[in-house]
């Protein structure tokens, strides 16, 4: 079989590691030294270990063409934008169109690679867990305990990995155990079929008092079993929507009942102030000290947090990668303007998307920038700004300091040390997800997101009002562009094709087009990387359109 070049770490499985002890007779061979397939894999000490390499797998993979910063761009809410003098590979995926430029049909290889790392992190804990030797408390019933929740964890982390690859690429090679072998792609049906099972094992299996809210400041960003609830609603609503199909063996009823338990849980609520939950949107700066006031801030891991992926600012160029390498993709281009920092001015926000939100909605400040109306326009480097438009994403952007350093931690290099979570999941998102399948506190969930908005109660919604309501919710969240997908890659692509406007690049009148009949041709779905492709020698296959 031909190999699968899936640019394997083994960091965090096969980990290197010092041992105080060298009493055993040197005619074991076996290394004191390094933590090898072999020896490792034997204490609850060591799937432990495992478990943070499949965390650390999962943080790893935020790429600059993160899943992210595709949705955005493939969006109506975004345009691709970035440097006037940029390649278009943005313009490629906002198009999906490879004439845009042709020489990037591999733009995606590192997403690709960096998914398919945490995939084997994650099976290669999965395939080993069973044989561990040594189990801390020696009962078998707590052991017991402690192994499924590890497994499940594990699990989530596959899953929603899984997830994001089936959505993007959706014919892809399914691994279920640590393999570097070429194999040939699934069906999406049986790729979903995992990720459904693997979620299913999570909620099941994780106590519900493994990692409560009151102790966030030390389990912040690890796998709850309301996590893996609110994500296979998130799975099962996208795939029935998308396939029309309602056979992953789960029922609604069951999917719903996982969100009144997340509800119901109370561990979870809104914050009182929607901006708070954004540093851009809620930092003010004090310019007589050069410093933020962020008091406002709900802060990380806050009561509306189902499940974030964790950042930090300690990246540097010597081979630590923990912080958000895609934040600085959304920075405007080359301008600080406190508290905003500055970026590459990729995800131009259509002004057309702006305008849509209501009148009195406080959602529209704190997730979009008004270059204009804020007084930047002045300070903007718009010769240097392809695609330009006035506004530009507040929820994910860098910050600065009032004398526009960087206000990160770390380097405070605003290119690697951002470190602002990417949060995957808000208890809101649970809210409107058990309104939209049909719970009998429907209107109430509704008005519990609407009326914090700044918006009056409602007396009755439809459908149509809650699919509304998600748009201003999440915008610029990562949702947009899998909730139209959802309702039918025609009508998807007839509301991306609509939202073509008239910009500026290099402050100079530019169109930005689509075509609907394109979109369609691509299913909605990005193309595989060409160097996979070539290097399967046939395996693998282009997705159509691409």
């Amino acid at each position: 079989m031909k190999r699968f070049k899936l640019y394997i770490l083994i960091a965090g499985l096969i980990v290197t590691g010092v041992f105080s002890s060298c009493s055993d007779t040197f005619l074991d061979v076996e290394s004191k030294t390094i933590l090898s397939s072999t020896n490792f894999y034997k204490t609850q000490a060591d799937a432990e270990m495992a478990l943070v390499g499949c965390y650390d797998g999962y943080q790893v993979k935020s790429t600059a063409f993160s899943i992210y910063l595709l949705s955005g761009v493939a969006s109506d809410e975004c345009f691709g934008g970035g440097g006037a003098n940029d390649g278009r590979g943005l313009q490629l995926v906002d198009r999906f169109d490879i004439s845009q430029s042709p020489a990037d049909n591999s733009i995606l290889i590192d997403t690709w690679g960096k998914y398919y790392e945490a995939i084997f992190r994650c099976n290669s804990l999965l395939q080993k867990l069973p044989g561990l030797e040594k189990w801390d408390s020696g009962d078998a019933t707590t052991d017991s305990i402690v192994k499924n929740r590890i497994e499940g964890e594990a699990r989530f982390l596959r899953a929603i990995e899984y997830f994001d690859m089936v959505r993007l690429f959706e014919n892809i090679p399914l691994l279920s155990v640590p393999t570097k072998e070429y194999v040939p792609q699934a069906n999406p049906y049986d790729t979903y079929k995992l990720i459904v099972s693997d979620l299913i094992f999570a909620a099941e299996n994780i106590p519900a008092d493994a990692y409560p809210r009151a102790e966030s400041a030390t389990n912040d960003g690890r796998v709850t079993r309301y996590a893996a609830k609110a994500m296979l609603a998130r799975v099962y609503l996208f795939y029935t929507g998308y396939y029309g199909k309602d056979d992953l063996g789960i029922t609604k009823q069951y999917v719903l009942e996982g969100l009144e338990d997340v509800i119901s849980s109370n561990e979870f609520d809104l914050v009182t102030d929607f901006k708070t939950l954004w540093p851009a949107a809620s930092y003010v700066p004090d310019e007589d000290n050069n410093t933020l006031d962020k008091s406002a801030y709900a802060g990380k891991g806050n009561v509306e947090v189902v499940f974030a992926q964790k950042f930090n600012s300690t990246t540097d160029y010597n081979g630590n990668t923990d912080g958000n390498r895609w934040l600085v993709m959304m920075g405007m281009r080359n301008t600080n303007f406190s508290p905003y920092g500055k970026g590459w001015g990729a995800c131009t926000v259509n002004p057309q998307y702006v305008n849509s939100f209501p009148s009195g909605d406080t959602r529209r400040t704190a997730s979009v920038i008004d270059i204009v109306g804020e007084g930047i326009e002045s300070s903007f480097d718009i010769n240097d700004q392809r695609e330009y438009t006035g506004y530009t994403v507040k929820k994910y952007t860098p910050t600065a300091l009032p004398d526009g350093t960087s206000d990160t931690g770390g380097a405070k290099d605003f290119q690697i040390s951002q470190d602002q979570d990417y949060i995957l999941i808000r208890y809101a998102d649970v809210l409107l997800m058990a309104a939209e399948l049909g719970s009998s506190n429907t209107l109430e969930y509704f008005n519990k997101v609407h009326t914090r908005a700044g918006l009056d109660e409602v007396a009755s919604i439809t459908q149509d009002d809650i699919m509304t309501e998600r748009k201003f919710e999440f915008a610029f969240e990562g949702i947009r562009y899998w909730d139209l997908l959802r309702t039918g890659i025609d009508n998807a692509a007839n509301v991306i094709a609509a939202s073509a406007q008239t910009v500026k690049s290099a402050n100079v009148p530019d169109q930005v087009t689509y075509d609907a009949a394109q979109i369609k041709a691509t299913r909605g779905f990005m193309q595989i990387p060409n160097t996979e492709i070539t290097l399967s020698n046939g395996t693998l296959t282009q997705n159509p359109g691409w």
